[in-house]
């Protein structure tokens, strides 16, 4: 029998649109609602397009011109039960939630990296924006701390992020949207363009942290069995809609909706018919 788990929320997404403003209007994301629980690793697939990064950008007032979010609101509620309004937050406001609430791994992330600057002058910028109370060696100590925890070396700080391979730019990153110890981590395709072995080597690490320091986690990607191994449930996303949103069990052995069924069956299997991947060792095969 399958066992559920309950979490607390730590984010509440309701009736969440945007729009680009273009001719004709694009409707990127339609009345979405979603909410993610302390603790929790909450997947969200679908194919290119289908509006994962406008949702992940939206709900953190990340969106630039023509996207305009049209309706809906997003509530963050830390361990205190005290709720905040992040679509109301001023500008200000938004720069000191960020990163010290809900941090994010961009797309593309091993180049986002400033190439003439150190790693630990970046790495150290966050506190610098964040912390300026900090002096200068407890800023240094973070830092070290922060590259060992994510497997790099504190002996890393001085190179630059050309002297570094994908693998350890990927994890580079991690440190610094650990840094502030966040409750949520939005990671938008964290392992696009790594290799396999280093890919299971950060997903491994991710949920390593993720017990050590008990944030939740929006995990975004077009890769459905990746999800239906790490996540504890899967949202999938079509055409900007939500179309079903379950345990990531439920989603591999009981999909609803047809359009899952046509991601589940994407996949080919290695050793089994054409049919779809084989359903062997992933997580949600536990009952």
């Amino acid at each position: 029998m399958e066992k559920t788990q309950t979490y607390s929320p730590v984010l509440d997404i309701r009736n969440f649109s945007v729009v680009y403003d273009v001719e004709p209007p694009v409707l990127a994301v339609q009345n979405v609602a979603l909410k993610l629980g302390r603790g929790e690793v909450l997947g969200l697939a679908g194919e290119s397009g289908c509006g994962k990064s406008t949702l992940a950008y939206g709900i953190q007032q990340l969106l630039k011109p023509p996207a305009v979010i049209t309706s809906g609101s997003v509530t963050y509620c830390d361990h205190k039960g005290k709720e905040t309004d992040v679509l109301g937050l001023s500008k200000q406001e938004l720069k000191d939630f960020r990163w010290d609430k809900i941090s994010m791994v961009f797309q593309g992330a091993m180049n986002a990296l400033n190439p003439v600057m150190t790693i630990g002058d970046q790495l150290e910028d966050v506190f610098l924006t964040h912390r300026p109370a900090m002096s200068h060696q407890q800023r240094l100590s973070e830092c070290q701390e922060l590259l060992e925890i994510v497997g790099v070396g504190a002996d890393r700080l001085k190179s630059y992020p050309h002297e570094l391979s994908g693998g350890m730019r990927q994890r580079v990153m991690i440190a610094m949207a650990l840094s502030l110890k966040p409750q949520i981590m939005v990671m938008d395709e964290p392992t696009t363009a790594l290799d396999v072995l280093v890919e299971r080597e950060i997903l491994t690490q991710i949920s390593q942290l993720r017990e050590q320091f008990g944030f939740s986690v929006v995990f975004i990607t077009h890769d459905l069995p990746l999800l239906l191994e790490i996540s504890d449930r899967i949202a999938i996303m079509k055409d900007g809609v939500i179309v079903e949103l379950d345990s990531a069990s439920s989603i591999y052995h009981h999909p609803q909706h047809e359009y899952t069924k046509k991601l589940l069956s994407s996949f080919p299997s290695l050793t089994g018919d054409k049919g779809g991947f084989v359903r062997g060792t992933a997580k949600a095969s536990a009952s």
